[in-house]
């Protein structure tokens, strides 16, 4: 009895001291009641040209762009949208939308395989999603891009799973965008998760095809001035019509099984191992803020065989490590990051020899069911240093270089109105081959990206971006892309 009165004690105490400074047991942000705010329904309207002197675009130009610009040497895009954001995080319920839609004209790529790039006009939704968050619970419909948002994602090379390197796919999202505090630790606990159905249209190789995609992560810190954070993410590829094996399984027992990765389907593969394609990524964050400051320094990983915890599994040699920072206090140099990314180990050269299994040989990216790999109108999900296939010249569907060694700068800052981003990597190549060593080509990118708004010019905004490649991948190219921008206020309400 004695001890339960000191442990009433202890509770009372605790959320008295909470109460005294200012603490609160769960920290939402959001208020019972709030003044109404203030919706925008806004316009954008953009031109752009790009003209380069190599077979493609340089790498930096047309990489990362979510595919929004072409890999061919010249090309033109129109676009037009309307979109509004989410602007009341304190309320219990919010929303946002956005419908753009460009449409580009480009010239054919001598010799190139595939369709897309012998294409000289096409249209696209580039964005076509509609969000609402009710209290913490947030749904997404449409087309957006998935990306991991914990990166500098205008300086990073892009993380191992989703990059922004192709098109984002149409998607039905729920779950937990934000970070949100766990009841009972005032903020010093938080987590966030959720759970994508993707529809993948392009009908490169399997026809009707889906990913399966799930996320889960956690937060120690609040509001001390370091944090750590760890994230788990799985995706998968599946169901759809093979040219070769015909329906692959896309009922909800198929389903199922690509949930929980169980065992499955029609073909030998999916019955030995988990039906449908995987690939999964976990991230470790450690961060550092102040006032106007954050430093982040984080560890990805990639496992498409057996998944062990983060440093603990074969392929423990690659990875992704970068550290960025971001200030607000001097506009000169907002932000900077380092990364550096090794995919040579593949969890060791043999996958099975003389009758043992290794489970090595990982070939990121690739799958024997779905031939074009983790890729999206031919271009990688993923990391755009592991090569995409639109570069193969002999019409192949396969990643065809996917041990990479690379190393990635990059800054970015205001100056006197300018806004300018810099970019500059340096990749060694190694094929597929995992039991050779030989470097196939080097390529050193770079990328000069400079933006002015100019309010007497009819409130336009001006973009230049210059891009080069310098090495043996694909021989010294330089590329140029100009951009003229309006946006501006439909209504307000």
């Amino acid at each position: 009895m004695r001890s339960k009165f000191l442990f009433i004690c202890v509770l009372l105490s605790v959320g008295m001291s909470a109460r005294t400074m200012s603490w609160k047991w769960w920290p939402t942000g959001i208020q019972d009641s709030v003044a109404a705010g203030q919706d925008t329904l806004r316009y954008s309207l953009g031109i752009s040209a790009l003209a380069s002197s190599g077979k493609y675009a340089p790498f930096w130009l047309q990489s990362n762009t979510h595919g929004d610009v072409s890999s061919s040497p010249y090309s033109g895009n129109l676009s037009a949208g309307v979109y509004k954001e989410a602007v009341h995080p304190e309320r219990w319920w919010d929303y946002d939308f956005a419908v753009q839609m460009t449409g580009r004209l480009q010239s054919r790529i001598p010799n190139a395989p595939f369709s897309t790039q012998q294409k000289v006009g096409t249209g696209y939704f580039n964005l076509a999603y509609a969000h609402v968050r009710l209290y913490i619970f947030d749904i997404t419909v449409g087309i957006k891009p998935m990306i991991y948002e914990t990166q500098d994602t205008l300086l990073s090379s892009g993380s191992l799973l989703f990059s922004g390197n192709s098109q984002p796919l149409p998607r039905i999202t729920l779950g937990f965008d934000q970070y949100i505090p766990f009841p009972g630790c005032y903020g010093y606990f938080e987590l966030k998760g959720g759970i994508t159905h993707a529809w993948v249209p392009d009908n490169v190789f399997i026809k009707g095809s889906y990913m399966h995609h799930k996320f889960a992560a956690v937060r120690f810190g609040g509001r001390l001035p370091v944090n750590i954070s760890y994230e788990f993410h799985h995706a998968a590829q599946w169901g759809g019509i093979s040219p070769i094996y015909g329906d692959i399984g896309s009922d909800w027992h198929s389903f199922m099984n690509v949930l929980l990765v169980r065992s499955g389907g029609v073909m030998p593969n999916d019955q030995l191992n988990a039906q449908g394609n995987h690939v999964c990524s976990q991230q470790l964050m450690l961060t550092g803020k102040g006032k106007g400051w954050e430093i982040n320094a984080y560890w990805q990983n990639i496992s498409e065989d057996n998944i062990e915890f983060l440093g603990f599994g074969q392929n423990i040699a690659d990875g992704l490590w970068g550290v960025s920072m971001k200030q607000t206090r001097w506009p000169f140099i907002q932000g900077v990051t380092y990364e550096f990314l090794n995919t040579t180990d593949q969890s060791g050269p043999w996958h099975d020899r003389d009758g043992l299994c290794y489970a090595g040989d990982d070939d990121y990216y690739q799958n024997s069911i779905f031939e074009n790999g983790w890729n999206y109108f031919y271009r990688s999900y993923g990391t755009p240093f592991i090569t995409s296939p639109l570069y193969n010249s002999d019409g192949t569907l396969h990643t065809l270089n996917s041990r990479v060694r690379a190393h990635h700068f990059g800054v970015r800052g205001d100056i006197y109105g300018f806004q300018y981003l810099f970019k500059a990597s340096y990749a060694r190549n190694y094929g597929n081959d995992n039991t050779s060593r030989a470097l196939l080509s080097t390529n050193t990118a770079l990328l000069l990206e400079v933006q002015k708004h100019v309010e007497q010019a009819w409130g336009l905004d001006f973009g230049l971006r210059l891009g080069a490649d310098f090495g043996s991948q694909w021989g010294n190219q330089f590329g140029a892309q100009i951009t003229v921008s309006k946006r501006g206020v439909i209504t307000q309400w």
